[in-house]
């Protein structure tokens, strides 16, 4: 909607800004009825006044963690290099790290780590160094099946985070989460180097 200020409008200025109101009051409340999340546009990352990209806010579960940091998961390298470099900002909790602690401890876990010789403290030592802890955040509009994972996802959905998640009941929420703004499990960025031979003369 386009206002033309001509002389002697005054009256006309201020309809039409009675006007804009009302409109923006409409779409608002048709935002706040859609999926039970709030308005989220106003949250979404995006490069900063000087046009350098912001760092992508990401939780991630605790399996997701383990892929990182005791399987070593070549298909999760993209996500461990994007945390290592800065261009990830990993939000969490300290529940969750208490989580990540407690299943250090189980004896499928205990093996895989005695194999690598790597100790459960360094694992965790990653999750001190790279984890930005955040409080517990508020219940989520949609609830997990699995109480476990509902801590990742009631975050995200606090700071409009992306979600890395295999637990199958968090999956199947995937379109519930787009609505409160979270992305579950995008693609990322290829780590391999561009093919840097030189071409033939």
């Amino acid at each position: 909607m386009s206002l033309e200020v001509g002389m002697g409008s005054e009256v006309g200025v201020q309809m039409g800004i009675q006007v804009a109101a009302q409109v923006a009051a409409q779409v608002s409340a048709q935002l706040g009825l859609e999926g039970g999340c709030e308005d989220v546009s106003a949250q979404r990352q995006s490069a900063g006044a000087d046009g350098i990209q912001a760092p992508t806010r990401r939780v991630l579960d605790t399996n997701i963690v383990l892929d990182l940091w005791v399987f070593d998961e070549p298909r999760a390298e993209a996500l461990r290099t994007s945390v290592e470099s800065g261009s990830t900002q990993w939000l969490a909790t300290a529940t969750m790290r208490e989580e990540l602690a407690r299943v250090l401890a189980y004896p499928q876990i205990v093996k895989r780590l005695a194999h690598r010789q790597l100790p459960a403290s360094a694992v965790l030592a990653h999750f001190d160094r790279w984890a930005q802890l955040q409080p517990d955040a508020p219940k989520a509009p949609y609830v997990c099946k699995d109480a476990d994972d509902q801590m990742f996802i009631d975050l995200a959905v606090q700071h409009t985070a992306t979600l890395h998640s295999k637990d199958a009941q968090v999956l199947c929420m995937k379109k519930r989460l787009e609505r409160c703004g979270v992305a579950l499990n995008p693609a990322m960025p290829s780590t391999k180097s561009p093919n840097t031979e030189p071409a033939p003369l």
